[in-house]
């Protein structure tokens, strides 16, 4: 059975352990199964390789603890939100069957994680219409869709609906992100510098953890928007 709890939908390698690696952490330490399915190599990146890539996104899910991950192998940049992708993703989705999405932010600098925001909500509504139909292996799946979609913020501000800690978790969320040494400021690296391999990118990763963490009375915190109001039968819940 491949049943997650929660997956990840990330447009990158990378995408997800700058942002909600700490959420990740936090569940798989409860015993919740997650998994990340990265839509794209991140092929167009100035930095690396597919190739290498794929290994460190390996080693990231082994730091995380991955019930599961791998990758769709979508173009990177130039996929899109239609019918091909999201019958794609709905494949992936019911092979998984999970209770909880996370998913990319709704808009961003990078313009991949506004559409792969968009991808994953729609596929998670198609996956649970049964009349499209989709196999896996040659076997027929079944409708699924999931009970939450969540947006992890990333490089733009946006203002949160909620924030959770992850100030327990934030030094092994740190070796997530440095699996990628491809990517990240490397003074003794030949390769271009990029807009994230700039010396003052982590720094800044750190003091949005911070300030989603202060929102909370928390020293660090990941923030998420949500599609639709969250409710709650016990305000002794609400943290």
């Amino acid at each position: 059975m491949n049943k997650l709890d929660i997956l990840v939908i990330a447009a990158h390698p990378d995408d997800a352990e700058l942002g909600c690696s700490g959420t990740i952490l936090a569940h798989v330490a409860k015993g919740h199964k997650v998994g990340i399915v990265d839509l794209t190599q991140g092929e167009m990146g100035t930095r690396g390789t597919p190739e290498i890539r794929l290994k460190e996104a390996d080693e990231a899910a082994k730091i995380l603890g991955l019930s599961a991950r791998e990758n769709m192998g979508f173009q990177d940049v130039l996929f899109l939100d239609d019918e091909k992708h999201q019958l794609e993703l709905i494949k992936i989705i019911r092979k998984y069957q999970p209770e909880i999405v996370l998913a990319n932010a709704i808009r961003d600098r990078h313009p991949d994680h506004g559409k792969g925001a968009s991808l994953a909500t729609n596929a998670c509504f198609m996956s649970g219409l049964r009349k499209i139909e989709t196999t896996y292996k040659g076997k027929a799946q079944e409708a699924w869709r999931p009970k939450f979609v969540y947006h992890y913020i990333q490089n733009n501000y946006i203002e949160p609906d909620f924030v959770f800690d992850i100030t327990e978790y934030w030094d092994t969320k740190v070796k997530s992100i440095l699996a990628y040494q491809s990517q990240f400021h490397d003074p003794n690296s030949q390769e271009p510098e990029s807009f994230i391999s700039n010396p003052d990118f982590l720094p800044f990763i750190e003091a949005r953890a911070r300030e989603m963490g202060h929102r909370i009375l928390k020293t660090y915190g990941e923030g998420f928007t949500v599609e639709r109001m969250i409710g709650s039968e016990d305000l002794f819940d609400l943290k």
